[in-house]
């Protein structure tokens, strides 16, 4: 997978913006004896979030950028000057991104629709300035809050295609060929087990210019749901697809076990997908005649709708699409994308080469000037408005008013 440009799963880390300090100022004005207070508020901090971008299919563009980072509110002035709020950072992912902490494995949140937001991390509120802290008996407050500080934290990204149909089958079953014979769709076909290194997606074309949306991905193999093969990596594409299309070869030694191992497999990933509507094609069925169609068909669960099919021949392809649309508009499946209760990450689901991944992070030239400023700091220099009389910290009693 080094080679590809999909990448379906990603670790970065990400950092809001801290909240500007406030201002502790007095007015200072010419036959202005006693000014007051008037020290400004601090802006706050840039946020971190995530938007919806139907135009991307990968995660690529994050596997080469680990660090995102909020811009930092500014210190409030003089006069109740405000300071700049930071800048926000907004993340362009995929539709069907979710969000996982990358700690805990915690799940955080997810982006479905094209255009939607989603705040992943709150900038720092700013401070009040001092103004807000005079009254009768505190005519002079030498003090006003710093700014919030920013937050922190390394979440993985993992994409979940959305599609309507999702192919479901052991390698060399004929689901990539299915995919080119229906759709524009140019999978790579070879006699080998698993051709199909990456879940490919396809739009196949219905009657009165209606058409779905058909993904493939790679051969499952019995153990997949504990990490054998390729195929617990890309169990997460088929969560969201309303319809499961299973495929067995005509060739098979026992066509209805296969099935069975199948939908165990997908049980054990996640037991929600027992819930699907689900179909199975025979194929290759072009090598098959009336008599062994009809003893193969005696022997199929008679739980799930099959039909035999040849994507060489066109063999059921017409009588395929007039099912899965059934299937697919059907009352109980009008949304593409069904409710699934996310699973957090554990062991089984995580990729070990991204969570392994260190953050190496490099000071900016802002950061060493920031730093620099801080040690030439002359202590004696402050004015006596300056002087600090304690910390101050946020109170959630004090009523901030919005920037």
């Amino acid at each position: 997978m080094a080679d590809s440009n999909f990448i379906d799963y990603v670790k970065i880390l990400c950092r809001s913006g801290k909240g500007g300090a406030g201002s502790r100022h007095f007015h200072r004005a010419k036959y202005v004896p006693k000014g007051g207070p008037d020290g400004g508020d601090g802006g706050r901090g840039g946020h971190i979030i995530l938007r919806g971008n139907r135009n991307m299919w990968t995660l690529l563009p994050l596997k080469y950028r680990r660090h995102i980072f909020a811009g930092n509110g500014e210190s409030g002035g003089a006069g109740r000057s405000f300071g700049k709020d930071g800048e926000d950072i907004t993340i362009d992912v995929p539709c069907g991104t979710v969000v996982y902490d990358a700690e805990t494995g915690d799940y955080l949140t997810e982006v479905t629709d094209d255009g939607q937001l989603v705040k992943l991390l709150r900038g720092g509120r700013g401070g009040l300035g001092n103004w807000h802290f005079k009254s009768s008996t505190n005519r002079t407050p030498r003090y006003a809050q710093p700014g919030e500080p920013a937050i922190e934290k390394s979440v993985v990204l993992e994409l979940k295609l959305l599609g309507d149909v999702g192919l479901v089958g052991f390698p060399n079953a004929g689901k990539s060929t299915l995919l080119s014979a229906v759709s524009a769709a140019r999978p790579k076909i070879a006699d080998y087990p698993f051709t199909t290194m990456e879940p490919q997606v396809g739009i196949v074309s219905y009657r009165d210019n209606r058409s779905f949306v058909m993904a493939d991905i790679p051969g499952i193999i019995e153990g997949a749901s504990e990490g054998k093969g390729l195929g617990l990596r890309f169990l997460r594409h088929i969560e969201r697809n309303a319809v499961l299309l299973f495929m067995v070869p005509a060739d098979a030694d026992d066509i209805a076990a296969q099935y069975e191992i199948l939908l165990r497999e997908l049980r054990q990933f996640n037991p929600q997908l027992d819930d699907k509507h689900r179909i199975l094609a025979i194929s290759k069925s072009d090598m098959l005649d009336d008599e062994l169609r009809e003893a193969i068909a005696a022997t199929l669960p008679a739980d799930v709708p099959h039909v035999f099919i040849s994507s060489v021949t066109g063999q059921g392809i017409t009588e395929l699409k007039d099912m899965l649309w059934r299937a697919i508009t059907d009352e109980s499946n009008r949304l593409a994308t069904p409710d699934i209760v996310q699973r957090g990450l554990d062991d089984k689901h995580r990729v070990r080469e991204e969570d392994d991944f260190i953050f190496q992070y490099e000071p900016t030239e802002e950061d060493e000037e920031e730093a620099e400023d801080l040690r030439h700091i002359d202590p004696a220099s402050w004015g006596e408005d300056d002087e600090d009389d304690g910390d101050f910290f946020w109170d959630e009693d004090v009523e901030e008013e919005e920037n």
